[in-house]
């Protein structure tokens, strides 16, 4: 389990607050965070949990979360502070706040290829009635802001010859996949989102995100590329590529993604929309494999091939087109994290958790 006292994950958050980004706005106001045990949203509470401890921000923060065992964990640090509230719901049920709310951020949801050829329906769910809840919540509070964190995936098939993907773009989707029950219920969570503002004045800001990694991730099966690549590597276990690995992505490492998340919470136009993507270092997923067995030779890991005839049903199958980000630093965003030091940190922050929990063990 990856908590706030990992030196890794203390290195991470004291960059994401040094960057350039309007922080005092938070001070003395209420943050709810919804799905707040997902990789990106625990890296937002501790941010916030850095700025309390660190500078004093007297920031309230509601984490909104299904497992409460799981938040305590990672958690641990602030649970006894009067300026976090555990609250422990589905949110797919309405959520009653009684006290203020100043932003919400809205992260709840799963992306998981797992969950959605075993439980679509449940994707749907969070990102349809869960974003409504949310929206209903926001509606009866004077929030400045709404932020949603949606995904590159909205985008669709781009026309044919496409070469960079702009917010104002729209491309086609095949409602009768199965994976369209991710992107297809985020499209209906923006339009949703839309509607509110229009009808009720709740503001919003929406960020769509490409391909986020780094400490916190599921690795225990998800079934992305990166997570089983990062699990492979720390289980020491030899990386199976079920493909011949041609496929390109860009990965955008977590303290890049929540420094961009935070500036346009903070900084960002009511009622537009960012994209949130590395696209300095675009890579063939067989590369990426390579550059991790690289960075830890000690450990004889191998790269190695079992092509499936059929891809799994719950992969995305839209290829990929380069977005545009210049919406994004026009605010002041830059990515700063190269792939090769993400790798390296995201496989070290595992290592040493298990040491914490070994450590721990034999302290019994």
């Amino acid at each position: 389990m990856i908590t706030f006292s990992n030196k890794i994950v203390q290195n991470d958050i004291k960059d994401i607050v040094s960057r350039n980004i309007e922080w005092d706005k938070l001070r003395n106001h209420t943050v709810l965070i919804t799905g707040a045990n997902g990789m990106l949203a625990t890296y937002m509470v501790y941010t916030l949990m850095y700025l309390n401890k660190e500078l004093n921000y007297n920031t309230k923060i509601v984490a909104l979360v299904r497992n409460e065992n799981k938040a305590r964990s990672k958690f641990e640090g602030c649970l006894d502070s009067d300026l976090f509230t555990l609250l422990v719901q589905d949110v797919c049920f309405p959520i009653d706040i009684q006290a203020d709310i100043d932003y919400i951020i809205h992260a709840a949801g799963n992306a998981s290829p797992k969950f959605i050829v075993s439980d679509p329906v449940g994707i749907i769910k969070a990102n349809s009635i869960g974003t409504m809840n949310v929206l209903e919540l926001a509606k009866t509070k004077n929030v400045k802001n709404v932020l949603y964190t949606s995904t590159r995936e909205v985008y669709g098939k781009m026309p044919e010859g496409t070469t960079e993907i702009h917010e104002s773009d729209c491309g086609a989707m095949n409602c009768k996949e199965l994976r369209a029950c991710y992107p297809e219920s985020k499209r209906i969570s923006e339009t949703m989102l839309e509607s509110y503002y229009f009808q009720y004045k709740v503001p919003f800001t929406t960020v769509r995100i490409a391909h986020s990694y780094g400490p916190g991730m599921e690795i225990n099966q998800d079934g992305r590329v990166m997570s089983d690549f990062i699990s492979d590597i720390v289980n020491n276990k030899n990386i199976t590529l079920k493909s011949d690995g041609s496929a390109v992505r860009a990965f955008c490492y977590i303290n890049d993604a929540i420094a961009g998340i935070f500036m346009v919470l903070l900084q960002g136009e009511i009622g537009e929309v960012y994209n949130i993507a590395n696209e300095s270092e675009p890579i063939m997923i067989r590369d990426v494999a390579k550059e991790l067995t690289g960075l830890f030779p000690e450990r004889g890991v191998r790269v190695i091939f079992d092509i499936l005839k059929e891809q799994s049903l719950g992969y995305s199958k839209m290829g990929r087109v380069k977005l545009d980000t210049s919406k994004l630093e026009n605010l002041g965003w830059s990515c700063n994290i190269k792939l090769k030091d993400g790798l390296y940190k995201t496989v070290r922050s595992f290592e040493l958790s298990k040491i914490k929990i070994e450590e721990s063990i034999r302290n019994v």
